[in-house]
């Protein structure tokens, strides 16, 4: 657990680089054991509004998320079928992030789905009991990702699990960007993030989505470039799409996004690139 211990005033002066960087990792840190059940090394004091900025690494995690699931799905495709791995790799992702987002997706989809109002579609999001809409959206999203891995080629099933926790969660973080906040900022689980991000750390973040890319070239040059640029535009465009719908969704129903909203983006999201990814299998 975080301590609650105050942050002490930061000095007037400008940071050093060394202080950047430590700073910088702290958020990171942050950001880790936010978004997943890793263990992370404990603070001296801890500052709330480090959760808000820490959002800026929100595309880290996932590709830490990424990779290790893209390990997982590697070594299920030796020893099973591509479909127990695509299994397998899923579940173990969503023990790695204690279903954090598929939770979002799942209350989401009770809440918009059975709330004619926005105070009603609040309350129902609230509840930690599932619904029939939330039942279905989560086997829904399952489905279609561990269909969609198992039906591309092994070293396309990794390149789209790296990419695609990466951008899933730098396309949800960019509502914070996009949206006010709609939910009820004293029941927020996580006050800090009841915050807009400016569109220059947005901006920065879209760094570990370049990093992400640099890696899977490296490892899958042959792939990369057998996927053609094409395919590549589609599954951004599918991207973008997905995340457009849940924008205009959240702003129509809860005038804003919650914390909620944010991981059916991320879900949504990710689901969409894996199609625009399995889609490209024919012109290979």
């Amino acid at each position: 657990m975080l301590s609650p211990l105050k942050h002490p005033k930061p000095s007037s002066s400008r940071p050093t680089v060394i202080q950047f960087i430590s700073y910088e990792y702290r958020l990171l840190l942050v950001a880790i054991q936010f978004l997943t059940r890793l263990p992370v090394p404990p603070f001296a004091y801890y500052n709330p509004q480090w959760l808000h900025q820490s959002s800026r690494h929100f595309p880290a995690v996932g590709l830490l998320v990424g990779l290790l699931c893209a390990g997982v799905f590697w070594l299920g495709s030796i020893l099973f079928t591509p479909l127990v791995a695509a299994v397998i790799s899923t579940v173990f992702g969503i023990r790695l992030t204690g279903g954090f987002h598929e939770d979002g997706l799942a209350d989401s989809c009770d809440g918009l789905g059975g709330g004619l109002t926005r105070e009603r579609t609040l309350t129902i999001m609230k509840d930690s009991r599932l619904g029939t809409y939330g039942v279905l959206g989560l086997v829904s999203a399952l489905l279609l990702k561990v269909t969609l891995l198992a039906s591309m080629p092994l070293s396309v099933a990794i390149i789209a699990l790296i990419i695609g926790h990466t951008a899933s969660r730098l396309l949800c973080i960019s509502l914070l960007a996009l949206l006010p906040y709609g939910g009820e900022i004293e029941h927020a689980k996580a006050k800090p993030m009841a915050q807009q991000l400016t569109p220059l750390q947005g901006m920065l973040s879209s760094g570990w989505l370049i990093l992400a890319g640099v890696l899977v070239t490296i490892i899958f040059p042959n792939t990369m470039h057998q996927i053609g640029l094409g395919q590549w535009l589609l599954t951004l465009l599918l991207a973008l799409i997905a995340t457009d719908y849940m924008r205009r969704l959240l702003y129509r129903r809860l005038e804003g996004y919650t914390g909620d909203g944010l991981g059916a983006t991320q879900q949504v999201s990710e689901v969409a690139i894996y199609i625009g990814l399995a889609a490209s299998m024919p012109f290979i």
